[in-house]
């Protein structure tokens, strides 16, 4: 069945659910928030600055009006930037939405409020109730969503019905969907692999080797399952796609935004300089404030993550860090 779908956000991973849901016959209308952006996307269809090389077909819609973009809509899709999650909300809370299905494809948690972005979401838009959120996360490049490039997800919502209709709406050859019911350990797994991912290029731009970061991703599971466990995950979520799966795509991809940061800084770049330099959002740099702070509330042991704040935020040279990290007690493995 062909659904009427907004989707919020014309980066790259908003660009290619686009692409994507129009391939499914589903009538998709792309918001930019720039009506400079969205005039010159409509007129040339082609995002340059997120997917060079990839046409738009004339069937997406492209606007600037947020109202256009949601209204009489089967389903809204978030694929903003963490930090513009709230102001996006907050104008949607203005717009009459009736009975929509909102699709989160934003992966980060909230500074400060520490909310993931359901929560956010959900206490944001008047009159949204959990049966009507569905997470969609897991490891998946908009580079490689948008050549079709085998692909695979899982959908995670209160109600499996919700779910259900992500699936069906967004499955195809080269995109499977997976449902789950595991909202909290979904969203928590597809934000928290960003810090480590940054932990992995900071020990690819240092110039260690294979060995150790193995041993990141593997100990970063380890501190993923742990504080996921005390949000209320749960812990088999992490050995999943959304855990696992987007851990090793984005500690070892070369689209990886965050990996990239963390490497930039492993060759002694100051963390201010390396974000000027970018045009796409590395998610992993606020969320490492918020994990930090969020394992700081709950008495977490997280140490990789921890060592990555003070890196990005204290200025502290990495194999310092390295350092610190390898000569801790002494411990069994689980």
């Amino acid at each position: 069945m062909s659904l009427r779908i907004g989707i919020l956000g014309a980066g790259g991973w908003g660009t290619a659910l686009g692409l994507l849901l129009h391939q499914n016959d589903h009538a998709a209308t792309l918001w930019e928030f720039q009506s400079e952006l969205a005039e010159r996307l409509k007129k040339t269809r082609e995002n340059p600055d997120f997917l060079p090389g990839v046409t738009l077909p004339s069937g997406i819609e492209v606007t600037s009006d947020l109202e256009a973009a949601v209204s009489d809509k089967d389903m809204i899709v978030l694929a903003l930037p963490s930090h513009t999650v709230r102001q996006t909300a907050k104008a949607l809370s203005l717009v009459p939405i009736k009975h929509a299905l909102f699709v989160s494809g934003t992966k980060g948690i909230e500074n400060h409020t520490l909310l993931r972005m359901s929560e956010l979401i959900l206490q944001t838009v008047p009159d949204l109730t959990p049966e009507r959120v569905v997470v969609l996360s897991g490891p998946s490049h908009a580079e490689e969503v948008a050549l079709s490039l085998p692909t695979v997800v899982v959908a995670a919502s209160a109600d499996p019905n919700a779910s259900r209709k992500v699936q069906e709406a967004f499955m195809n050859p080269a995109f499977r969907v997976y449902t789950s019911d595991d909202v909290a350990g979904v969203e928590f797994g597809g934000a928290f692999k960003n810090v480590i991912a940054i932990a992995a290029g900071i020990s690819d731009g240092v110039g260690f080797g294979d060995n150790t970061k193995a041993a990141l991703v593997t100990r970063g599971i380890v501190e993923m399952t742990r504080l996921g466990g005390i949000l209320g995950a749960n812990p088999s979520t992490f050995a999943g796609l959304s855990g696992l799966g987007d851990l090793v795509v984005t500690c070892w991809s070369r689209h990886s935004r965050n990996r990239y940061v963390g490497e930039q800084i492993g060759k002694g770049r100051k963390l201010s300089e390396v974000l000027k330099g970018m045009k796409m959002v590395a998610e992993g740099v606020r969320t490492t404030q918020s994990v930090y702070d969020l394992s700081q509330k709950h008495g977490a042991d997280t140490p990789i993550s921890t060592e990555v704040y003070r890196m990005l935020f204290e200025g502290k040279v990495p194999k310092t860090a390295v350092f610190d990290l390898m000569t801790r007690e002494k411990k069994t493995e689980v």
